[in-house]
Formats: C-alpha cells, structure tokens, sequence
C-alpha cells in the first residue's frame, strides 16, 4: 500500500481538499506535526508521498524554530533521491531552501483570492486546471527559482508562485487546497494583520472565499490528481 505522509506546521493548515485525490489515488495517509516528539527522527525519504503544507513563520526563521534547518536537511536528501513531494506556501519554500536557493522576506503581504498567470511550462503542467480561477493567497515570503526547475506560474506581486523539477517535484505557493475548509475562518482570526497588511478586510475575504471557494478547490483536486497520476514511484 502507497503512503502520503503530510507534514503540518501547525494545525490550522492541513492538506484540506487535496486529502480526497490523494486517497483516490491509493495512498493511505498519515500526519505529522513539527511539534510531534516523533518529528526529528522521522524518515522523510521512506514515503511514497511527502506532502508539506504552509505556516507563519519563514525559512530563515531557524533561531525561533529550531526543527526548520533539521527538516530542510531532510528534505533536501527526499529530493537528491527524486522521491514525490508536494510543497504548499512554506511547503514550497522550504523545498526552494533545499535546493539551495534564497527564501526572503518580498515586501508585501499577498492575501486574499486572485488568479495566478500561467507561463508556457504552466500551461502544460497540471496547473492548467487552474487557468483563470482565483486562488486563495496568504503570505508575504517569497524564494528564487531553484537551478534545474521550471517556473508555472506568477502573479502581479510575485513571479514565482509554482515551480517543478520533473514529474515527482511540485511545488505551490498558493492555496489550491482552500476554499471549503471551516479552518478559513481560524486564519481570519489569527492573522488579522496580515489582512490589513494587504489591505483587505476579513469580511471581504469571508465574500471571496464563499464566492470563490467551491471552484478553487475543485481545480486544485484535479490538478492534483493529474500530477498525482503521473508520478514516477
């Protein structure tokens, strides 16, 4: 039997709705919290699938959060050995940090639903399920694009918003996942400045996330059941 693992920074920010085409795709999955006494001694490059889903803090953050440079060591031994990883916001930039490029502070606070813009590569990739739909953002750390990947997809504010190396590396700093989870209205009331940071209100992201939500996550789900079928286990 095929095995996910989903690696979760904190709780408010699990795997969502790609749960449902990765257990279609046969995979049985299991979760585990960086805070987990268990979590330093896991074995990142035994599973079939490693999932990583986004969190507050930054990459560059190893003084306030030791486990970050542990988990990035690891992470870059799954990804020499060309094992199938999935990477979401911090996710994605901590799978940057692994293949030695720069994770930094952008500037500004990307929050709220937009569409992202496919580049060639993009169009081609399972992100084009994606195409013209809004997609929810939440961050304001941005990464260079690791030597040996392909650039997906960019938006206005940011030029690197997926990226992959192959069929087994994907990475996405945006939300596919999100648009039908309740645990949307936890990252309202935990993170009401990077809200006004970007110079929304949490009632228009609760109008955009009931308006733009079911479509998201149901072109996330096929997007990921695309690239999921194309793995090479």
């Amino acid at each position: 039997m095929k095995r996910a693992l989903v690696i979760r920074h904190v709780p408010v920010e699990g795997v969502a709705g790609f749960r449902a085409p990765i257990e279609a795709a046969g995979f049985i999955v299991d979760r585990i919290d960086v805070t987990d006494p268990a979590f330093p001694e896991t074995d990142m490059v035994a599973p079939d699938l490693v999932v990583m889903m986004g969190g507050p803090m930054g990459v560059y953050e190893t003084d306030r959060h030791p486990w970050i440079a542990c988990q990035i060591r690891r992470l870059g031994e799954r990804l020499a050995a060309d094992r199938p990883t999935l990477g979401v916001c911090l996710g994605a930039q901590m799978m940057a940090a692994a293949l030695g490029a720069r994770v930094y502070p952008g500037g500004r606070q990307e929050v709220g639903f937009a569409p992202v813009s496919l580049n060639g590569k993009g169009a081609d990739s399972p992100l084009r399920h994606l195409e013209g739909l809004p997609m929810l953002h939440w961050h304001g750390d941005t990464f260079d694009l690791p030597g040996g990947t392909e650039l997906l997809a960019s938006t206005d504010h940011y030029a690197h918003q997926a990226f992959r190396r192959g069929a087994n590396i994907l990475a996405l700093q945006f939300h596919a996942e999100m648009g039908e989870d309740p645990r949307f209205e936890n990252w309202l009331e935990k993170w009401p400045d990077a809200i006004a940071a970007a110079g929304g209100t949490a009632d228009e992201l609760r109008a955009d996330h009931d308006a733009h939500g079911p479509n998201a996550v149901a072109a996330g789900r096929r997007m990921i059941a695309e690239w999921l079928e194309g793995l090479r286990l």
